[in-house]
């Protein structure tokens, strides 16, 4: 609790003690009024200077006119009757416990989106003259040298030129596991640096980096309303005008037929607490508060988990999804192509790969990349000469002396070396020594560990189709999306081929499911923009996913794709819960209350009552259980 909730709980427990106590107290007439009093103020001042504040600017239909008018008034009928004043306190008693309730519920997401506020740094430190200076993120230029030692934010977005050390990246991802970086590492802002001193050579400035950008996106999260929240927003316009004048007029009317058609008492008393009870009644709180703080709530607990939803009314739209579409290479699979295998080799596996990553040095194509990594060594190039890169084909190097070909069949058939085709999926790269044939290497990039988890997941949670998208050849497609379980799988696209399929996918659905595309934000922007709600996944540090994305899931596991859908689903839930059980009970209570049934403590039920009932049901939205 902070100040201010302790301040008010002292409030709230002290006028409870007195309200009690004056009970006992052998009091009558102006002295008993007095006593009330004080019990009264201590719990109600605030809301009477709002009450005030509001008339005196003419926007005076809020809450806390609603609870002034009604309890002064019950206060004035209590002295006029000699009656009970305990009705009037308790009313203002109760709101401010569910205020309380609201202020808790409000802070406790707060805390929630803090903590991944937490990630914003202080500043950044340069080396200058043989020591550290401290200076303001928003100084540092794009190619600095900056340091991060043990414990610091990494402050700027960057590649790790000197050190190792392992990162701490919870307050992003919502994992607690470390992330190990060494040199030539790209590396984040908003990470915490746990174990070595390193050093960062910055590739953006600060306000570009992705700390900046996440930053951003929460703290602009409460703007976008969802439809729920518009509306409650403009009922509540039109509906605390009505009800205030309807008190009205159920306070003056009825007396005014009693005594000019029916000739019988007016009972101005009478109709007059049954005016304020209905006003009581009537106060819109529970709608008010709990359905901007059933979402605010939900934006909190999936900021915990590592999902960054950019408003409620995505929240909304990622309730109904019910088609899913994934680009490959990245989302459900690692993106990074590594040797799968090795066959009908002449030579060891180590030589022919030796050999092929040898050839293909001088290339930085991705399949290079992965033959070296395979080797593990560091490349000798004194060793390669004559190297000659054939277009779509492979690679010719003198390597020790010998002609090296590494590339695919096309290339065996223009050197006129018979090869041996694979039976495996994947990218194959022929090796001929000296135009002998001396076997193939498969090259393939690897499915996620959680990818095939992640497709049942989403069909558990009520999604209707799971769709593929990617640029490769038809059989490594088939090959993926069959091990997966996905339903329907389209191959060979260009960007703007995956953006044609996912139109005719949006024309293809039932009018109210939703559509979520899923990717890595690299090159998928136009096609995350054009959906229903774009989801990019493993996009720490990519522009181009927190743009164009909906909803930024800060790490690359595919289970919280589902994870993000049961979120919005669960809030959504709470929010309807919260919508009927509150009309329900106003509606029933204020024709209890206009008919006279309903007394001043059935009012403080219908007010106070459902909005904490609607309150602590929010608070369920902040509570993510684990898929």
């Amino acid at each position: 609790m902070n100040k201010k909730q302790k301040k008010m709980l002292a409030r709230i427990i002290i006028s409870a003690i007195l309200m009690v106590a004056i009970n006992f107290l052998p009091v009558k007439g102006i002295v008993r009024f007095i006593c009330y009093l004080v019990p009264y103020l201590i719990i109600g001042y605030d809301i009477l200077l709002k009450a005030w504040k509001g008339i005196k600017n003419r926007q005076m239909f809020d809450e806390s006119f609603l609870m002034a008018i009604a309890t002064i008034g019950a206060m004035a009928l209590a002295v006029y009757k000699d009656g009970d004043y305990t009705e009037a306190i308790a009313v203002m008693l109760f709101y401010q416990i569910g205020e309380w309730f609201q202020s808790y519920a409000v802070g406790k997401s707060r805390k929630n989106i803090s903590e991944l506020m937490d990630i914003r740094p202080d500043y950044a430190n340069i080396e200058q003259n043989g020591k550290l200076e401290q200076v303001d993120p928003d100084e540092v230029e794009i190619g600095s040298i900056i340091i991060v030692q043990p414990g610091e934010k990494v402050p700027i977005d960057g590649i790790v030129i000197e050190g190792n050390s392992s990162l701490n990246t919870s307050a992003l991802t919502g994992e607690s596991m470390p992330r190990e970086v060494s040199a030539g590492e790209e590396i984040i802002s908003g990470c915490i640096n746990m174990t070595g001193r390193i050093k960062i050579q910055t590739t953006k400035e600060f306000g570009e980096s992705t700390v900046s950008k996440i930053l951003d996106l929460v703290e602009n999260a409460s703007s976008r309303k969802s439809k729920s929240e518009d509306f409650i927003s403009k009922f509540a316009r039109v509906y605390t005008p009505l009800v205030c004048y309807s008190a009205l007029a159920l306070a003056i009317l009825p007396p005014l037929v009693r005594i000019i058609i029916l000739g019988i008492p007016a009972e101005w008393g009478e109709w007059i607490y049954r005016a304020l009870t209905f006003l009581v009644i009537s106060c819109p709180c529970a709608l008010v508060v709990s359905i901007p703080l059933s979402f605010f709530a939900g934006i909190g607990g999936a900021s915990k988990a590592g999902v960054l939803v950019k408003g409620s009314n995505y929240l909304e739209t990622l309730s109904q999804t019910k088609y899913v579409v994934f680009d490959k290479t990245g989302t459900l699979t690692q993106g990074v192509f590594e040797v799968n295998g090795i066959h009908h080799n002449q030579l060891e596996n180590e030589k022919l790969v030796e050999y092929a990553a040898l050839a293909e040095s001088a290339s930085s194509h991705p399949i290079s990349k992965s033959l070296q990594r395979a080797y593990g060594k560091e490349l000798d190039l004194s060793r390669v000469a004559e190297v000659q890169e054939i277009s779509g084909n492979g690679v010719i190097a003198k390597v020790d002396g010998k002609e090296v070909a590494a590339g695919n069949s096309k290339l065996m058939k223009y050197l006129g070396v018979e090869y041996k085709d694979c039976h495996c999926v994947g990218t194959i790269i022929h090796i001929a020594i000296d135009r002998e044939y001396s076997g193939h290497i498969v090259i393939s990039d690897r499915v996620k560990e959680n990818s095939k988890a992640a497709i049942r997941a989403l069909k558990a949670s009520g999604v209707e189709k799971t769709v593929m998208l990617t640029g490769d050849a038809k059989a490594i497609a088939e090959q993926v999306a069959s091990s997966l379980g996905i339903d329907k799988v389209y191959s060979e696209l260009l960007p703007a081929g995956k953006v044609s399929k996912v139109e005719e996918l949006l024309k293809e659905k039932p009018a109210k499911a939703k559509l979520a595309f899923v990717g890595d934000g690299i090159n998928d922007a136009p096609v995350l923009s054009r959906a229903d709600i774009g989801i990019a996944m493993g996009a720490m540090g990519s522009d181009a996913a927190i743009e164009a994305a909906d909803v930024v899931l800060m790490d690359d596991d595919p289970m919280k794709i589902a994870k993000a859908i049961r979120i919005s689903r669960k809030c959504l839930r709470i929010v309807y819960e919260n919508i009927w059980f509150a009309i329900g009970i106003k509606v029933l209570c204020l024709a209890l209350g206009a008919l006279g049934i309903a007394n001043m403590w059935l009012a403080v039920f219908a007010d106070v009552g459902v909005m904490v009932l609607a309150v602590l049901n929010a608070i369920r939205a902040l509570f993510v259980k684990k898929l």
